[in-house]
């Protein structure tokens, strides 16, 4: 596993600072509305920078989104040069997060799987109030 300096931790979350008042602020594009972003992770040259972004809805309007931010790159590029002190501002690599959706989907998948437990234990009359 690499090792993650701290000067890049704190670029990183300076750039995610920075993205999401540009993005909720600045940007009109209705697509990205409510998007947030989830992390950056810039390369350990600070050349690139992957922003990861979610939106709490459907992942086709993820999808939509993504496609917005990476058609204003360039506009949040410039921004990002006229709010930072960088000799270089990475190039933004926008990403769909799929955490959330996953983490939802998985925890959905746990609960069904506990209720359905429940209920054969209950056929079965094992039913103990203990779990």
């Amino acid at each position: 596993m690499p090792k993650e300096y701290p000067r890049k931790l704190r670029i990183n979350a300076q750039l995610q600072r920075e993205l999401t008042d540009l993005i909720r602020d600045e940007l009109t594009d209705p697509r990205v509305k409510g998007v947030t972003v989830t992390a950056v992770d810039a390369s350990p040259d600070l050349r690139n920078a992957k922003v990861y972004v979610s939106v709490l809805a459907l992942d086709a309007k993820v999808e939509e989104a993504v496609a917005a931010l990476k058609h204003a790159s360039n506009f949040l590029h410039n921004s990002l040069g006229r709010r930072l002190r960088m000799r270089y501002v990475p190039h933004l690599h926008f990403v769909a997060d799929k955490a959330i959706v996953e983490g939802s989907r998985i925890n959905k998948l746990i609960r069904d799987a506990v209720s359905q437990d429940k209920s054969h234990a209950r056929e079965r009359g094992d039913d103990s109030s203990d779990t």
